[in-house]
């Protein structure tokens, strides 16, 4: 059952294939575009960077030098993964971890000079995949897309609360 907000009642979503199931919808999506991902980093030469380090790339690029806490919550990683991610990442060259000068008990998180390098061909990467599996569809039902998985995603973390 699915609730449905907007009225306050239950939906029951039909499930007789897979392609009814909006989760097998979603981790299908997530699992093709990660593979055209992966791909394009290898095309550009980049292939040091996993889609999974996305979202703390595009934080760092952003803000460089951020606590492990505001970096997870800006990737939207929970602590226990993110520990594991940054140890790939360090050891892909693409960050390193240094105290905090105001509280050497805290790690901040900077790119290294290869992380910061290889923004514009990851960025391009991410453009062309996004860009062609979202062919032939309007910026206004991508950013549709984009708002109900925003609604979604926060159901499903509120859930576990």
């Amino acid at each position: 059952m699915v609730k449905d907000n907007t009225e306050g009642h239950n939906l029951k979503i039909p499930i007789e294939d897979p392609s009814d199931c909006p989760y097998f919808l979603i981790s299908r999506v997530a699992l093709q575009v990660s593979a055209a991902l992966k791909r394009g980093f290898v095309g550009a030469r980049v292939e040091s960077v996993k889609p999974a380090y996305l979202g703390v790339l595009i934080a760092l690029w952003r803000e460089d030098g951020l606590k492990v806490i505001e970096l997870g919550r800006s990737a939207g990683l929970e602590p226990s993964t993110m520990t594991s991610l940054l140890d790939r990442m360090e050891n892909d060259g693409l960050t390193y971890r240094a105290a905090d000068p105001k509280d050497r008990r805290v790690q901040l998180i900077y790119l290294t000079d290869s992380g910061r390098k290889i923004q514009g061909a990851v960025l391009q990467v991410v453009d062309e995949v996004l860009s062609n599996v979202f062919n032939g569809i309007s910026f206004k039902e991508v950013s549709q897309v984009m708002n109900l998985l925003r609604r979604v995603l926060a159901n499903a973390n509120e859930r576990r609360r």
